[in-house]
C-alpha cells in the first residue's frame, strides 16, 4: 500500500490478431482466431502427421521504420524485432517517440522478458556450424540469441540508462517483468519503464519439444478450434509468436507532461509451486497465493475484483488448477467473477503472453467489454466458473487481475485499476 502510483501510458503489440492495438482488440472482442496451418515458421509438408502443424503465427512486419538502424534490423532475431516494433508504437501512444532527450538519464529503464529468446538465430547458426564449420558462424550469433538483448537494444535506441535487464520464467516471464518494472517505479528507482515480453518460437524444434511433452493440441483438422480453455475436450495449447509492450510511468510524472493515462497498476504478486518442472500444483494453492498477494499489495477487498484474465492455456491440468486457485482465493464469490482466456483466440505466446494479456485486460477496462473465451462448447465439470463463453459481453470493470503461470512452478499476478 506504500509507494508511488504507477500508470500505463502506452501499449504496443505484435500478434496473429494484428500488429496494432486496435486491430488486435477488434479481432479479440469479436472472437476471430487467426490460428492456421504454419506458413512462415517452417515447411510442414515433411513434418509427421501426428505432430502439430498449426500455430498462431505473428502477422508479418512489413516496415523498417520502427528502429533508427535499418542495417541492424536485418540482423535482429524475430523475438528482438517484435519487441522493438511493439516498443516503437507504445512510445508513440505515450507521446514519447519525438521526445527522447528528456529520458536519456538514469530515471528511465527497460525490463523485457522472453521465455526462450533467439531460437531462430540458434537454429540457423547451428546449421551453419554443421555445414560449413566454426569460422562461418556469424559474429552476431551471441548478441542476437541471448534473451537480454531485447532490453539492451531498446535501452540503446532510447538512451535509457536506468534499470535494464530481462526476466526468464517461462510463460510467467512477461508478467514478472511488468511486476518488477512496476516495483522499480513504485519504490523510486525510476520514473519511466518500458516493459513486457516477446517470443518467436514457431519452428520445428519448439513444436517437437512441446509435442513430446504432450503440451500442444494436435487438432490439425480444425486449428481454429484447437485452443479450447476450460472445455471438457481440451487437449493442449496452441503455440503463438508475438510481443506485448507497455510504458509504465509514475503518476505525477505522466500528469506533468500531459500524457493520456490508460490504466493504473496497483498490485503484483508472485510465488513458486516448488513442485514439478512442468506440472502445476493440482490444488492451485500457490497460484492462489499469487493472486492474493497482488490484492494485498493494493489493499482492497477481494470482492472488489470483478474480472480475471486467466492464464487459461487449454491444458487439462492447468485449467483445472487455475479454476481451483480462483475458488481458493475468492470462495463463493468466485462464481460472481467474470473469467476469460485470451489464449483461446490469440494462442499462447509463452514468455510474451503476460504483456499481450495485460494489453487485452486494459482494453477490456477501457472499452467496458469482455472478449469471449471461444471454443467453449462442452463444459468441464471441474471448470465451472463464468468464462464468458463464445460471445463478448458489455461489462464495467473497476479492478481486474491478469494471471501468468510457467514451467518450473512460476506464478505471477498483476492487479489493474480503471482510471
Amino acid at each position: 500500500m506504500n509507494g508511488r502510483r504507477v500508470v500505463v501510458t502506452g501499449m504496443g503489440v505484435v500478434s496473429s490478431l494484428g500488429n496494432d492495438v486496435n486491430k488486435f482488440w477488434n479481432n479479440l472482442v469479436n472472437g476471430i482466431s487467426k490460428v492456421d496451418m504454419i506458413k512462415y515458421g517452417f515447411n510442414i509438408d515433411d513434418y509427421p502427421d501426428l505432430m502439430t502443424k498449426f500455430a498462431a503465427e505473428a502477422e508479418p512486419i512489413e516496415t523498417d521504420d520502427f528502429h533508427s538502424d535499418k542495417k541492424m534490423i536485418r540482423r535482429f532475431d524475430p523475438f528482438i524485432k517484435y519487441a522493438v516494433y511493439a516498443t516503437h508504437y507504445a512510445m508513440i501512444q505515450a507521446g514519447l517517440k519525438d521526445s527522447i532527450a528528456p529520458y536519456e538519464d538514469i530515471r528511465s529503464g527497460v525490463v523485457l522478458a522472453s521465455g526462450i529468446g533467439g531460437m531462430h538465430t540458434l537454429m540457423r547458426e547451428h546449421s551453419v556450424l554443421q555445414a560449413d564449420g566454426p569460422r562461418r558462424v556469424s559474429p552476431f550469433f551471441i548478441p542476437m540469441q541471448i534473451v537480454n538483448m531485447s532490453s539492451g537494444v531498446i535501452g540503446i535506441e532510447y538512451g535509457m540508462r536506468g534499470p535494464n535487464y530481462s526476466v526468464v520464467t517461462a510463460c510467467a516471464s512477461a508478467t514478472h517483468a511488468i511486476g518488477t518494472a512496476y516495483r522499480h517505479i513504485k519504490f523510486n528507482d525510476a520514473d519511466l519503464m518500458i516493459t513486457g515480453g516477446s517470443e518467436a518460437t514457431v519452428n520445428p524444434l519448439s513444436i517437437a519439444g512441446f509435442n513430446n511433452i504432450r503440451a500442444l493440441s494436435t487438432n490439425n483438422s480444425n486449428p481454429k478450434s484447437a485452443s479450447r480453455p476450460f472445455d471438457k475436450t481440451r487437449d493442449g495449447f496452441v503455440l503463438a509468436d508475438g510481443a506485448g509492450v507497455v510504458i509504465l510511468e509514475e503518476y505525477e510524472h505522466a500528469k506533468k507532461r500531459g500524457a493520456e493515462i490508460l490504466a493504473e497498476i496497483v498490485g503484483y504478486g508472485f510465488t513458486c509451486d516448488s513442485h514439478h518442472i512442468t506440472a502445476p500444483l493440482a490444488d492451485g494453492s500457490m497460484a492462489a497465493r499469487s493472486m492474493s498477494l497482488a490484492i494485498e499489495d493494493c489493499g482492497i477487498n477481494k470482492e472488489q475484483v470483478q474480472y480475471i484474465n486467466a492464464h487459461g492455456t487449454s491444458t487439462p491440468i492447468g485449467d483445472k488448477g487455475e479454476t481451483l486457485a480462483i475458488k481458493n482465493v475468492f470462495g463463493d464469490y468466485a462464481y460472481k467473477l467474470k473469467v476469460n482466456s485470451t489464449k483461446s483466440i490469440a494462442g499462447h505466446s509463452l514468455g510474451a503472453t503476460g504483456g499481450i494479456e495485460l494489453i487485452a485486460t486494459i482494453m477490456s477496462i477501457r472499452n467496458k467489454q469482455l472478449h469471449p473465451t471461444i471454443n467453449l462448447h462442452e463444459a468441464d465439470p471441474d471448470c465451472d466458473l463464468d468464462y464468458v463463453p463464445n460471445t463478448a459481453i458489455d461489462y464495467n470493470i473497476e479492478y481486474a487481475l491478469s494471471n501468468s503461470f510457467g514451467f518450473g512452478g512460476h506464478n505471477a499476478s498483476i492487479l489493474i485499476k480503471k482510471i
